[in-house]
């Protein structure tokens, strides 16, 4: 969950300078910066799993996963935004040196009740103006469960895949998240 860090308006340069001797990530919208708070050893251990999983399966691959320290640059008409997601896939890089990468083909999120609401709103609407985005992907942190978000010819399709069996397709890339090995070793509360 991110909380308001400052806000007056700083330009994209400011927030990259700020960011790069920070001690805490920051997301930057509109000019305004936001702290991220930390996440449970539930929210980690899944993002880790699922950046594991994909990184094994890229191999030898162009494409590439970053995980949640490298932010995603989304340039709109009227606004800039940068966003830590969970975990990403490139396949055409920005320059080494850069804090940032510009073209993900694939954004993952795991999502808690304190997240979704961004998640599922804001961040989705941003991600799915990249050109280059084929898949969203939110992970559900209390249960095996992934809310998908496909490129179609036309729109984005939402598709749900629930159980430890399911395998989230990820064509694009060539490769399947398979969500026995996202949950692997977590513990779900109890469902009432």
């Amino acid at each position: 969950m991110s909380t308001a860090f400052r806000r007056d308006h700083v330009s994209v340069q400011e927030y990259l300078d700020g960011e790069a001797v920070a001690n805490q990530k920051h997301e930057y919208v509109d000019g305004v910066v936001y702290a991220q708070a930390g996440a449970s050893n539930t929210h980690n251990q899944i993002a880790t799993n699922a950046t594991v999983d994909l990184g094994m399966q890229l191999r030898g691959h162009p494409c590439r996963v970053f995980n949640s320290d490298t932010k995603i640059r989304i340039r709109q008409a009227s606004s800039t935004r940068f966003y830590y997601p969970d975990l990403s896939v490139v396949c055409s890089h920005n320059a080494p040196d850069d804090s940032f990468q510009d073209q993900p083909v694939v954004v993952v999120e795991v999502v808690s009740e304190s997240t979704r609401r961004t998640d599922e709103g804001e961040k989705r609407e941003a991600y799915l103006t990249l050109p280059s985005l084929a898949t969203y992907v939110l992970l559900e942190q209390s249960t095996a469960a992934a809310i998908v978000y496909q490129r179609g010819e036309e729109r984005f399709a939402k598709q749900v895949y629930a159980g430890l069996e399911s395998r989230v397709p990820l064509p694009e890339i060539g490769c399947e998240l398979g969500l026995a090995a996202v949950y692997d070793g977590i513990v779900f509360p109890p469902q009432e």
